[in-house]
């Protein structure tokens, strides 16, 4: 879809993530985001809150399955995607208009916290923060039996449990199959 702007809002979520499955069986996740800037009163040098800008966000596929197994309501995010806008009648008979987000990107903001980022487990694409882990399951640099391998704690090199063996040990983008596409 050429023409949407891309945009990055940092923002909270107003709600858990909804998980969702098409009538093809496909994922996708829909969530809120408020992003509320802060305003200077020019009289008294207060701030205080301004007027929120509420987003929809929509992500498909294993991405959708990442994003629900990682994002709680309350955390605060940053997402960059399509804005779209619809329009639509309410309940109560009123033209309203919406503005969406088609997500490309999401991650924590590490301003006010701090995140532990697991590589997901499938085609070798990165993962969730924070989680994402089955339990029971071994993450990056852990043997089933809970030990750490003297390797690597690092997921991205190319010495740790899943890798392919390839790339130049701990270089961005290492260890990632060759005929996988990004």
């Amino acid at each position: 879809m050429a023409g949407e702007p891309l945009i990055t809002v940092v923002g909270n979520l107003v709600a858990d993530p909804e998980p969702r499955v098409s009538q093809a069986g496909k994922s996708w996740v829909t969530f809120r985001i408020a992003s509320t800037p802060r305003v200077r009163d020019r009289q008294s040098g207060d701030w205080s809150d301004g007027e929120p800008l509420w987003l929809g966000c929509r992500a498909y596929g294993e991405y959708a399955d990442n994003i629900a197994a990682s994002l709680t309501k309350g955390m605060r995010v940053i997402v960059q995607g399509r804005l779209t806008q619809r329009s639509y009648t309410d309940n109560q008979g009123q033209q309203r208009t919406s503005l969406d987000l088609e997500v490309e990107e999401v991650g924590p903001s590490l301003r006010f916290a701090t995140a532990s980022v697991t590589r997901g487990q499938s085609r070798g694409q990165g993962g969730g923060f924070g989680g994402g882990q089955p339990a029971g399951q071994p993450s990056w640099g852990q043997s089933a039996s809970g030990s750490s391998p003297a390797r690597s704690d690092n997921p991205w090199s190319d010495s740790g449990a899943g890798n392919s063996g390839q790339g130049a040990g701990g270089d961005f983008g290492s260890g990632f199959d060759d005929e996988q596409p990004f």
